[in-house]
């Protein structure tokens, strides 16, 4: 069981590193790839963590980076990178500052709309030290009654469009996969159907240098998945497959429910010491 897309408290999931590596374990995963938000500060402790229960679970260091593709947001993942480069470390500092900043403002932005939560509350939320997200606080909105459960936090009032919504700086897709090729990884677009990628965008971000797609993600369907194994062939990308985990309060998103095919993870494994030499 390959599962290449899984966070931890290093962001906005709720099991630290440790926790994480066992839930993996107890599930039958075999590699995992920690692709945090916007900062690789859980990859070490993961590691040591599998390889303290004896080496049957294997860590890929991953990223998560939010970024901007034609005035829209995607994420793209990160694998097989050097998570002490220095590029990619200066530059995940700069986007973290951004998320804090904007989690600061939907914090007034709720207070605004007469909801009692403070940004040391939400704060209070963040079970390491990482960077704030938005579940974070969704988990205190739920918690207070101001929704009646962790999707519908997001519906109600901090998705995209809702009434606590605040735009946030983020980069280019381009310069995100740049920096993942700089760090010697391979980058792929996480749940693009989810972001709304058709054929000529993810043709585009090929071009500028990605090597695959996630193709298998709870919350796309099987027509879904086959279209976009479809696309992957067509563009010569890699399909790859993920659970998106954070916390059992996602529905469907549980350690072990997606798993890349063996041969096809080590072709995509493959393109990792390559990447960063094509032009």
């Amino acid at each position: 069981m390959i599962d290449l897309h899984s966070h931890t408290t290093a962001s906005d999931g709720v099991h630290p590193p440790e926790g994480l590596v066992r839930l993996a374990a107890a599930a039958g995963v075999t590699v995992l790839a920690v692709t945090d938000h916007d900062t690789t500060a859980a990859i070490a402790a993961a590691t040591r963590a599998a390889e303290e229960q004896g080496g049957a679970l294997r860590i890929v260091p991953g990223i998560e980076i939010s970024s901007l593709w034609k005035g829209k947001e995607i994420h793209v993942l990160g694998h097989f990178i050097d998570p002490a480069d220095e590029t990619l470390c200066s530059r995940l500092a700069v986007f973290r500052e951004a998320r804090e900043n904007r989690m600061a403002a939907m914090v007034e932005r709720c207070r605004s709309l007469g909801l009692d939560v403070t940004l040391e509350e939400v704060e209070a939320r963040r079970t390491g030290p990482g960077t704030l997200g938005r579940p974070h606080l969704a988990r205190l909105l739920v918690e207070k009654g101001y929704a009646r459960d962790f999707q519908g936090a997001f519906d109600k009032w901090i998705g995209k469009g809702s009434p606590a919504w605040v735009e946030r700086a983020m980069p280019d897709a381009a310069e995100a996969i740049a920096l993942i090729r700089g760090a010697g990884g391979c980058a792929t677009v996480a749940h693009p159907a989810l972001s709304g990628l058709v054929e000529k965008d993810l043709r585009a971000l090929a071009a500028a240098g990605m090597v695959g797609l996630e193709a298998d993600h709870p919350a796309q369907t099987p027509d879904v998945r086959k279209n976009l194994r479809l696309h992957a062939r067509t563009l010569g990308l890699c399909a790859t497959a993920g659970s998106d985990y954070h916390a059992d309060e996602t529905g469907g998103m549980r350690l072990g429910t997606e798993g890349m095919e063996p041969g096809e993870f080590a072709g995509y494994e493959a393109l990792a010491t390559r990447s960063t030499m094509v032009p």
